[in-house]
C-alpha cells in the first residue's frame, strides 16, 4: 500500500541556512523510489482556515518506506538543515490498498 509524505513548510526562520538545505534534500527521496508529486507549487484554499506557504507531496512505495526516508542516516544531515532552518509539520498517510 503507497505511503504519502506530507509536509508543510511554515516559515523559514533561516534563509542563509535553508539555502544549504536545498542541494541536499530534494534528491534524497528517489533513492528510496519516492516520487514528487508536488513540490510548492501554488496553493489554493478551498475551505478552513489553514494557508499553507509551501507544501511538499512524495509518494512511496509505503507509509513504511517514508519513515524509512525520514530516518534514514544518508538524509540525517539534510534533515538537520531543514529542521534548524525551517518550521514545517510532516505527516505519513497510507494511501488505498
Amino acid at each position: 500500500m503507497t505511503g504519502y509524505l506530507i509536509a508543510d513548510v511554515t516559515d523559514v526562520k533561516d534563509a542563509s541556512l535553508y539555502q544549504r538545505y536545498k542541494p541536499l534534500g530534494p534528491a534524497s527521496p528517489q533513492a528510496l523510489d519516492g516520487t514528487y508529486l508536488a513540490r510548492g507549487g501554488s496553493v489554493t484554499v478551498l475551505e478552513g482556515s489553514w494557508h499553507p506557504e509551501r507544501i511538499v507531496v512524495v509518494r512511496f512505495d509505503s507509509a513504511a518506506r517514508a519513515m524509512q526516508w525520514w530516518a534514514w542516516d544518508e538524509y540525517r544531515e539534510a534533515r538537520g538543515l531543514r529542521q534548524a532552518s525551517t518550521e514545517t509539520n510532516m505527516i505519513v498517510v497510507e494511501g488505498l490498498a
